[in-house]
């Protein structure tokens, strides 16, 4: 991957964690990485924990963000949140979200948040 591109992703998620601050959520992780994946950010609710995958695009070119997340990465999340589950030993209710970021004209970003994306069911 170039640096470019790594700049890119960090910027998409640090917007992405500064955007889920502002809804009131408690960022618990990010970039959790184990054998089997990486999450990039975790954050809790009052009632759920929330495994958020950012997807970052200079534009819509080739789809919004939010469409790049298919089945096969859909699956590694949730295997790593298995893992997370496993040693946190939480009893909150998982949630998986998709945030979509991309750069506005002003400089900022345009932020797309799809909460419950996909679950243990739809995969």
């Amino acid at each position: 991957m170039t640096e470019a591109r790594l700049s890119l992703g960090a910027w998409g998620e640090e917007q992405a964690a500064a955007y889920l601050l502002r809804q009131g959520l408690k960022i618990l992780a990010y970039n959790f990485t184990t054998p089997v994946g990486e999450i990039d950010i975790i954050a809790r609710s009052r009632r759920e924990l929330i495994f958020v995958e950012v997807k970052t695009r200079r534009s819509q070119a080739y789809g919004a963000p939010c469409e790049a997340v298919g089945p096969r990465k859909q699956r590694q999340i949730l295997r790593t949140a298995q893992w997370y589950l496993a040693e946190s030993k939480s009893s909150l209710q998982p949630r998986f979200d998709v945030i979509g970021v991309m750069p506005d004209a002003s400089g900022g970003a345009r932020i797309e948040h799809i909460q419950a994306a996909f679950g243990l069911g739809g995969v």
